[in-house]
Protein backbone atom coordinates (compact mmCIF):
# COMPACT_ATOMS: atom_id res chain seq x y z
CA UNK A 1 0.00 0.00 0.00
CA UNK A 2 2.54 2.27 0.89
CA UNK A 3 4.74 1.92 -2.59
CA UNK A 4 1.02 2.46 -4.32
CA UNK A 5 0.84 5.55 -2.13
CA UNK A 6 4.25 6.92 -3.38
CA UNK A 7 3.78 6.24 -7.21
CA UNK A 8 1.49 9.21 -7.90
CA UNK A 9 4.01 11.89 -6.72
CA UNK A 10 6.35 10.58 -8.74
CA UNK A 11 5.44 11.99 -12.27
CA UNK A 12 5.49 15.27 -11.41
CA UNK A 13 8.81 15.25 -9.90
CA UNK A 14 10.02 13.41 -13.39
CA UNK A 15 8.48 16.13 -15.42
CA UNK A 16 9.48 18.69 -13.89
CA UNK A 17 12.86 17.36 -14.49
CA UNK A 18 12.39 16.97 -17.71
CA UNK A 19 11.44 20.38 -18.36
CA UNK A 20 14.11 21.67 -16.36
CA UNK A 21 16.52 19.89 -18.46
CA UNK A 22 14.95 21.42 -21.54
CA UNK A 23 14.57 24.78 -19.99
CA UNK A 24 18.39 25.14 -19.20
CA UNK A 25 19.52 23.46 -22.49
CA UNK A 26 17.88 25.60 -24.87
CA UNK A 27 19.37 28.39 -22.85
CA UNK A 28 22.08 26.42 -23.31
CA UNK A 29 21.99 26.49 -26.81
CA UNK A 30 20.88 30.28 -27.12
CA UNK A 31 23.91 31.37 -25.13
CA UNK A 32 26.19 29.31 -27.64
CA UNK A 33 24.41 31.08 -30.75
CA UNK A 34 24.48 34.48 -29.30
CA UNK A 35 28.21 33.90 -28.29
CA UNK A 36 29.25 32.56 -32.01
CA UNK A 37 27.03 35.42 -33.51
CA UNK A 38 29.57 37.93 -31.95
CA UNK A 39 32.24 36.59 -32.23
CA UNK A 40 34.97 38.82 -32.25
CA UNK A 41 36.78 36.62 -35.15
CA UNK A 42 33.94 36.88 -37.26
CA UNK A 43 34.62 40.82 -38.02
CA UNK A 44 37.73 41.99 -40.70
CA UNK A 45 40.92 42.80 -37.64
CA UNK A 46 40.91 46.46 -37.59
CA UNK A 47 43.26 48.48 -39.28
CA UNK A 48 45.17 51.20 -37.86
CA UNK A 49 47.07 52.05 -34.07
CA UNK A 50 45.92 52.14 -30.96
CA UNK A 51 45.43 55.35 -30.03
CA UNK A 52 46.30 57.81 -26.80
CA UNK A 53 44.41 60.53 -25.73
CA UNK A 54 45.85 62.32 -22.67
CA UNK A 55 44.00 63.72 -19.99
CA UNK A 56 44.91 67.40 -19.36
CA UNK A 57 47.89 66.98 -21.39
CA UNK A 58 50.91 65.52 -18.68
CA UNK A 59 49.43 66.22 -15.68
CA UNK A 60 49.55 65.95 -11.56
CA UNK A 61 46.88 62.83 -10.74
CA UNK A 62 44.43 63.12 -7.75
CA UNK A 63 42.46 61.01 -5.42
CA UNK A 64 38.96 61.71 -7.10
CA UNK A 65 37.30 60.14 -4.03
CA UNK A 66 33.89 62.68 -2.93
CA UNK A 67 35.13 65.08 -5.91
CA UNK A 68 32.38 67.73 -6.73
CA UNK A 69 32.55 70.72 -9.27
CA UNK A 70 33.29 72.70 -6.44
CA UNK A 71 36.06 70.39 -5.38
CA UNK A 72 39.76 72.06 -5.33
CA UNK A 73 41.70 68.90 -6.93
CA UNK A 74 45.62 70.95 -6.68
CA UNK A 75 44.89 69.93 -3.03
CA UNK A 76 44.30 66.54 -3.77
CA UNK A 77 47.33 65.48 -5.51
CA UNK A 78 49.64 62.41 -4.99
CA UNK A 79 53.59 63.21 -4.06
CA UNK A 80 54.33 65.22 -7.73
CA UNK A 81 56.83 62.64 -9.64
CA UNK A 82 57.33 65.15 -12.46
CA UNK A 83 56.57 68.99 -12.87
CA UNK A 84 54.36 69.53 -15.62
CA UNK A 85 51.28 71.53 -14.57
CA UNK A 86 48.00 70.49 -16.59
CA UNK A 87 46.73 72.73 -19.74
CA UNK A 88 49.91 74.39 -19.86
CA UNK A 89 51.75 74.18 -23.62
CA UNK A 90 54.66 72.19 -21.98
CA UNK A 91 51.98 69.84 -20.74
CA UNK A 92 50.85 69.55 -24.30
CA UNK A 93 54.24 68.68 -26.18
CA UNK A 94 55.29 66.64 -23.69
CA UNK A 95 52.66 64.25 -23.26
CA UNK A 96 52.83 64.17 -27.39
CA UNK A 97 56.56 63.57 -27.18
CA UNK A 98 55.61 60.77 -25.06
CA UNK A 99 52.92 58.89 -27.42
CA UNK A 100 49.68 61.14 -27.29
CA UNK A 101 47.88 60.90 -30.79
CA UNK A 102 45.13 63.13 -29.04
CA UNK A 103 45.69 66.07 -26.26
CA UNK A 104 42.70 66.78 -24.11
CA UNK A 105 42.78 70.90 -22.58
CA UNK A 106 39.82 72.55 -21.14
CA UNK A 107 38.73 75.73 -22.32
CA UNK A 108 37.77 78.61 -20.68
CA UNK A 109 36.40 82.25 -21.58
CA UNK A 110 38.06 85.82 -20.33
CA UNK A 111 36.30 88.62 -19.32
CA UNK A 112 38.01 90.39 -22.38
CA UNK A 113 36.09 88.11 -24.89
CA UNK A 114 39.37 85.80 -25.40
CA UNK A 115 39.82 81.86 -24.71
CA UNK A 116 42.17 80.35 -22.22
CA UNK A 117 42.95 76.52 -21.75
CA UNK A 118 42.59 75.92 -18.11
CA UNK A 119 40.32 73.78 -15.91
CA UNK A 120 38.64 75.46 -12.84
CA UNK A 121 35.61 77.87 -12.35
CA UNK A 122 37.67 79.95 -9.90
CA UNK A 123 41.33 81.15 -9.41
CA UNK A 124 41.71 80.68 -6.12
CA UNK A 125 42.60 76.89 -6.31
CA UNK A 126 45.54 76.16 -8.64
CA UNK A 127 46.80 79.62 -8.73
CA UNK A 128 47.80 82.79 -6.48
CA UNK A 129 44.43 84.55 -7.68
CA UNK A 130 40.97 85.16 -6.45
CA UNK A 131 37.63 85.03 -7.82
CA UNK A 132 36.17 83.57 -11.05
CA UNK A 133 38.23 82.44 -13.83
CA UNK A 134 35.93 83.97 -16.72
CA UNK A 135 35.77 87.51 -14.75
CA UNK A 136 39.70 87.77 -15.17
CA UNK A 137 41.25 89.05 -18.91
CA UNK A 138 43.42 87.32 -20.60
CA UNK A 139 46.52 89.34 -19.62
CA UNK A 140 45.59 89.09 -15.88
CA UNK A 141 44.99 85.14 -16.22
CA UNK A 142 48.35 84.75 -17.32
CA UNK A 143 49.97 87.18 -14.90
CA UNK A 144 49.33 84.43 -12.13
CA UNK A 145 51.19 81.34 -11.11
CA UNK A 146 49.32 78.49 -12.28
CA UNK A 147 51.27 75.92 -9.83
CA UNK A 148 50.76 77.85 -7.21
CA UNK A 149 47.91 75.71 -5.10
CA UNK A 150 49.37 72.60 -6.12
CA UNK A 151 50.07 70.15 -2.81
CA UNK A 152 50.15 66.67 -1.43
CA UNK A 153 50.45 67.30 2.22
CA UNK A 154 48.68 70.96 2.54
CA UNK A 155 52.56 72.32 3.72
CA UNK A 156 54.89 72.17 0.80
CA UNK A 157 53.65 74.02 -2.64
CA UNK A 158 56.96 72.16 -5.23
CA UNK A 159 55.29 73.54 -8.06
CA UNK A 160 55.12 77.17 -7.60
CA UNK A 161 57.32 79.77 -9.91
CA UNK A 162 58.17 78.25 -12.79
CA UNK A 163 59.35 80.23 -15.12
CA UNK A 164 58.12 80.82 -18.18
CA UNK A 165 55.05 78.65 -17.51
CA UNK A 166 51.64 80.55 -17.39
CA UNK A 167 47.95 79.64 -18.53
CA UNK A 168 47.81 80.11 -21.79
CA UNK A 169 45.90 81.39 -24.88
CA UNK A 170 43.85 79.08 -27.07
CA UNK A 171 46.36 80.41 -29.89
CA UNK A 172 49.25 79.15 -28.00
CA UNK A 173 47.85 75.95 -27.61
CA UNK A 174 46.81 75.81 -31.26
CA UNK A 175 50.76 76.58 -31.78
CA UNK A 176 52.08 74.15 -29.64
CA UNK A 177 50.39 71.32 -30.90
CA UNK A 178 50.06 72.07 -34.77
CA UNK A 179 50.23 68.34 -36.17
CA UNK A 180 48.49 66.92 -33.25
CA UNK A 181 44.90 66.20 -32.37
CA UNK A 182 43.30 67.96 -30.03
CA UNK A 183 40.10 67.27 -27.38
CA UNK A 184 38.45 70.41 -26.35
CA UNK A 185 36.23 70.33 -23.15
CA UNK A 186 33.62 73.27 -22.83
CA UNK A 187 32.47 73.35 -19.27
CA UNK A 188 30.73 76.15 -19.93
CA UNK A 189 26.70 76.10 -20.67
CA UNK A 190 26.87 79.44 -22.98
CA UNK A 191 26.71 79.03 -26.29
CA UNK A 192 28.77 81.68 -26.72
CA UNK A 193 31.68 79.92 -25.82
CA UNK A 194 31.31 77.29 -28.30
CA UNK A 195 31.40 80.56 -31.09
CA UNK A 196 34.26 81.48 -30.00
CA UNK A 197 35.62 78.69 -30.11
CA UNK A 198 35.01 77.79 -33.71
CA UNK A 199 36.35 81.87 -34.69
CA UNK A 200 39.49 80.77 -32.81
CA UNK A 201 39.81 77.79 -34.86
CA UNK A 202 39.02 79.61 -38.43
CA UNK A 203 41.05 82.80 -37.51
CA UNK A 204 44.37 80.08 -36.27
CA UNK A 205 43.17 78.18 -40.02
CA UNK A 206 43.16 75.32 -37.97
CA UNK A 207 41.94 72.25 -40.18
CA UNK A 208 39.78 70.75 -37.73
CA UNK A 209 38.33 67.81 -39.36
CA UNK A 210 41.43 67.04 -41.19
CA UNK A 211 43.54 67.20 -38.38
CA UNK A 212 40.94 64.86 -36.15
CA UNK A 213 40.01 67.81 -33.68
CA UNK A 214 37.22 66.39 -31.12
CA UNK A 215 35.25 68.04 -28.88
CA UNK A 216 33.08 67.23 -25.82
CA UNK A 217 30.68 69.16 -23.21
CA UNK A 218 27.19 70.53 -23.27
CA UNK A 219 24.61 69.05 -26.08
CA UNK A 220 23.54 72.53 -27.07
CA UNK A 221 27.33 74.12 -27.54
CA UNK A 222 28.53 70.86 -29.18
CA UNK A 223 26.01 71.15 -32.20
CA UNK A 224 27.06 74.76 -32.85
CA UNK A 225 30.41 73.25 -33.22
CA UNK A 226 28.68 70.66 -35.05
CA UNK A 227 26.94 73.33 -37.49
CA UNK A 228 30.53 74.65 -37.94
CA UNK A 229 32.82 71.63 -38.91
CA UNK A 230 29.93 68.65 -39.40
CA UNK A 231 32.74 66.43 -39.94
CA UNK A 232 34.51 66.36 -36.34
CA UNK A 233 33.97 64.26 -33.51
CA UNK A 234 31.61 65.75 -30.80
CA UNK A 235 30.40 63.48 -27.95
CA UNK A 236 28.22 64.76 -24.59
CA UNK A 237 28.16 62.54 -21.04
CA UNK A 238 24.66 62.14 -21.78
CA UNK A 239 25.06 60.98 -25.66
CA UNK A 240 28.18 58.42 -24.20
CA UNK A 241 25.51 57.04 -21.47
CA UNK A 242 22.99 56.57 -23.83
CA UNK A 243 24.87 54.71 -26.32
CA UNK A 244 27.11 52.74 -24.12
CA UNK A 245 24.11 51.24 -22.14
CA UNK A 246 22.18 51.05 -25.24
CA UNK A 247 24.71 48.52 -26.93
CA UNK A 248 24.96 46.48 -23.50
CA UNK A 249 21.49 46.05 -23.83
CA UNK A 250 20.91 45.22 -27.58
CA UNK A 251 24.13 44.77 -28.95
CA UNK A 252 24.20 40.81 -28.16
CA UNK A 253 21.45 40.59 -30.54
CA UNK A 254 23.65 42.75 -33.17
CA UNK A 255 21.43 45.68 -32.56
CA UNK A 256 22.97 48.71 -32.41
CA UNK A 257 21.15 51.55 -30.48
CA UNK A 258 20.49 55.33 -32.86
CA UNK A 259 22.38 56.85 -29.48
CA UNK A 260 25.64 55.70 -31.21
CA UNK A 261 24.89 56.81 -34.75
CA UNK A 262 27.42 59.03 -35.03
CA UNK A 263 28.23 58.38 -31.87
CA UNK A 264 30.91 57.20 -28.98
CA UNK A 265 31.07 53.82 -26.81
CA UNK A 266 33.18 53.95 -23.67
CA UNK A 267 34.84 50.67 -22.64
CA UNK A 268 35.81 49.97 -19.33
CA UNK A 269 39.25 48.49 -19.73
CA UNK A 270 38.14 45.48 -17.38
CA UNK A 271 34.85 45.26 -18.51
CA UNK A 272 35.34 44.27 -22.33
CA UNK A 273 33.60 40.63 -22.21
CA UNK A 274 30.39 42.05 -21.30
CA UNK A 275 29.91 44.04 -24.56
CA UNK A 276 28.95 42.50 -27.82
CA UNK A 277 31.41 41.39 -30.26
CA UNK A 278 34.09 42.74 -28.21
CA UNK A 279 36.76 43.92 -29.87
CA UNK A 280 36.25 43.74 -33.64
CA UNK A 281 32.95 43.31 -34.54
CA UNK A 282 32.17 45.97 -32.21
CA UNK A 283 34.88 48.40 -33.81
CA UNK A 284 33.19 47.06 -37.17
CA UNK A 285 29.48 48.03 -35.58
CA UNK A 286 29.81 51.16 -34.44
CA UNK A 287 32.02 52.45 -37.45
CA UNK A 288 29.31 51.10 -39.52
CA UNK A 289 26.81 53.97 -37.92
CA UNK A 290 30.03 56.54 -37.55
CA UNK A 291 30.67 55.74 -34.42
CA UNK A 292 34.00 55.37 -32.30
CA UNK A 293 34.59 53.61 -29.03
CA UNK A 294 36.65 54.96 -26.03
CA UNK A 295 38.76 52.60 -23.82
CA UNK A 296 38.28 53.84 -20.03
CA UNK A 297 40.08 53.09 -16.95
CA UNK A 298 38.61 50.11 -14.71
CA UNK A 299 35.29 50.55 -12.60
CA UNK A 300 35.07 50.66 -8.78
CA UNK A 301 37.52 52.53 -7.08
CA UNK A 302 36.27 55.74 -6.42
CA UNK A 303 39.73 57.31 -5.97
CA UNK A 304 40.30 56.59 -9.91
CA UNK A 305 39.72 59.29 -12.59
CA UNK A 306 38.00 57.80 -16.38
CA UNK A 307 41.33 57.16 -17.92
CA UNK A 308 44.10 54.34 -17.70
CA UNK A 309 46.63 55.49 -14.37
CA UNK A 310 48.90 52.36 -14.31
CA UNK A 311 51.02 51.19 -17.65
CA UNK A 312 49.72 47.43 -17.46
CA UNK A 313 46.65 47.99 -17.95
CA UNK A 314 47.71 48.41 -21.55
CA UNK A 315 48.02 44.91 -21.62
CA UNK A 316 44.04 44.62 -20.51
CA UNK A 317 43.50 46.06 -23.62
CA UNK A 318 43.34 43.21 -26.59
CA UNK A 319 46.13 43.71 -29.54
CA UNK A 320 43.49 43.71 -32.09
CA UNK A 321 41.57 47.09 -30.62
CA UNK A 322 42.55 49.70 -33.11
CA UNK A 323 40.71 53.21 -31.54
CA UNK A 324 41.12 55.62 -28.37
CA UNK A 325 42.87 55.07 -25.19
CA UNK A 326 42.11 57.48 -22.76
CA UNK A 327 44.97 57.57 -20.74
CA UNK A 328 45.41 59.88 -17.23
CA UNK A 329 49.15 58.95 -16.53
CA UNK A 330 50.59 59.74 -20.20
CA UNK A 331 53.87 60.15 -18.00
CA UNK A 332 54.51 56.72 -17.70
CA UNK A 333 51.99 55.18 -20.36
CA UNK A 334 53.26 56.57 -23.06
CA UNK A 335 56.49 54.93 -22.70
CA UNK A 336 55.25 51.88 -22.15
CA UNK A 337 53.62 51.96 -25.39
CA UNK A 338 56.24 54.17 -27.21
CA UNK A 339 59.68 53.26 -25.29
CA UNK A 340 61.44 54.61 -28.49
CA UNK A 341 60.03 58.02 -27.89
CA UNK A 342 60.61 58.12 -23.52
CA UNK A 343 62.88 61.24 -23.18
CA UNK A 344 62.62 60.72 -19.55
CA UNK A 345 65.98 61.13 -17.46
CA UNK A 346 66.92 58.20 -15.59
CA UNK A 347 65.88 59.98 -12.15
CA UNK A 348 62.59 60.93 -13.61
CA UNK A 349 61.91 57.24 -14.22
CA UNK A 350 62.91 55.97 -11.13
CA UNK A 351 60.54 59.17 -9.19
CA UNK A 352 57.59 58.22 -12.04
CA UNK A 353 58.25 54.20 -10.46
CA UNK A 354 58.34 55.04 -6.97
CA UNK A 355 55.03 56.88 -7.89
CA UNK A 356 53.49 53.81 -9.69
CA UNK A 357 54.79 51.43 -6.34
CA UNK A 358 52.55 54.09 -4.19
CA UNK A 359 49.36 53.79 -6.62
CA UNK A 360 49.30 49.75 -6.64
CA UNK A 361 50.31 49.78 -2.76
CA UNK A 362 47.14 51.55 -2.64
CA UNK A 363 45.32 48.89 -4.71
CA UNK A 364 44.52 51.60 -7.49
Amino acid sequence: MSGDEGEPGAQPNSRLSVWTWRILTGLAVLLFGLTLFNASWLAPTPRGTLRLIASRGVSQLFDHAGVTEDSCTATRIEPPVHDRIENTTRSMTDAQRLGASMVQVQVVSTADGRLALFHDWNLDCRTNGHGPTRGATLAQLQGLDPGYGYTADGKTFPLRGQQGTHIPSLEEGLAALPGTSMLFTLKSHDPAEADRLVMGLKAAQREVEQRGDAFTGDPALLARIHAAFPGAWTYSKQGVKACTVGYLKTGWFGIVPEACRNGTLMVPVDRGWAFAGWPNRLLARMAKVGGRVVVVGPQGSPRLGMGLTLPEQLSQVPADFKDFVLVDDIWTIGPSLHPDRDFRTQAQIDAANAGLDRRRARGD
